[in-house]
């Protein structure tokens, strides 16, 4: 058990936090998106800017569609607490720092953050050190998926309230869950109460992509699995809606990822895009 509560967050969860800070210090402004707590909290080594996964160049284009899905959700989330939804569900949170960023809509909703127990615990244990604390309003919520732990039950034991509906994502989670698992998640999602909504990324199937990207892609495939963490899952737009809409979730449509670089990339100056190859779902309950 020790050993499970010092484990540390995973390596994508890092990578993550980093290239939206990397994003700040190195791309010109205007920002897409702004966090660099996430950083604080991963607290790499001093040359982590020096690792070949944070080439400024060579990653630009995953770097950049990290923001863009980051930027996407976090407008997604304001625009539903604008409407009064008032439940935030994160599935996968890694290094998601939404409730230290953003603390005026934050303290409107109840924030759910899932992920395994040992990354939790360190988590928690970093946010104490560095001063954020855990306000009342974020739950960390630990899930042993090993163990076969139901994530809804834990969620509603650590105060989610099922008959309220929520803004629920989940993303650069799908390719590392088997199909099975990912349609299972969707049923749970859409028996949540009507007038929840769901932001789900997905990868593509190589050949969907751009060719520039197909190299990026196969690196970053590689990478994964000798990390131990291998992509195992890819959908068509068409496969992804079509499992949305069999779990139960009639309200679905396909958000490709070319629509969010035009949204918060037109007319860069420095020519920054996101690469191809990750698209949402995005459905209502």
């Amino acid at each position: 058990m020790a050993d499970r509560l010092t484990e540390t967050p995973d390596s994508t969860a890092v990578r993550v936090a980093l290239w939206r800070a990397m994003h700040v210090q190195v791309d010109s402004p205007p920002h897409v998106f702004e966090d660099e707590i996430g950083l604080r909290l991963a607290a790499p080594d001093d040359g982590w800017r020096r690792r070949p996964d944070m080439d400024p160049l060579t990653t630009s284009g995953f770097r950049a569609a990290v923001v863009a899905r980051a930027r996407f959700i976090e407008d997604l989330v304001v625009e539903q607490a604008g409407q009064g939804v008032d439940q935030y569900v994160v599935l996968g949170a890694g290094l998601d720092t939404f409730a230290q960023r953003r603390p005026e809509i934050a303290s409107r909703l109840r924030v759910f953050e899932v992920d395994r127990p040992g990354p939790q615990e360190w988590k928690r244990r970093r946010l104490i050190e560095l001063g954020h604390g855990v306000p009342e309003g974020l739950r960390l919520v630990p899930v042993d998926f090993e163990a076969d732990e139901s994530w809804t039950e834990r969620l509603t034991a650590a105060g989610f309230d099922p008959a309220r509906p929520a803004v629920v994502v989940s993303t650069g989670v799908t390719m590392y869950l088997t199909r099975d698992a990912t349609a299972a998640t969707l049923r749970r999602i859409a028996s949540f109460a009507p007038g929840s909504t769901l932001a789900m990324t997905f990868l593509l199937p190589t050949e969907l992509l751009d060719d520039a990207d197909r190299h990026g892609l196969q690196a970053s495939e590689e990478g994964a699995r000798a990390s131990g963490t291998p992509f195992v899952s890819f959908y068509t737009p068409q496969e992804m809606l079509a499992l949305a809409h069999e779990a139960g979730l009639a309200d679905a449509r396909h958000v490709p990822g070319s629509l969010l670089a035009e949204r918060y990339f037109a007319d860069r100056a420095d020519g920054l895009r996101p690469s191809s190859g990750e698209d949402l779902l995005l459905a209502t309950v």
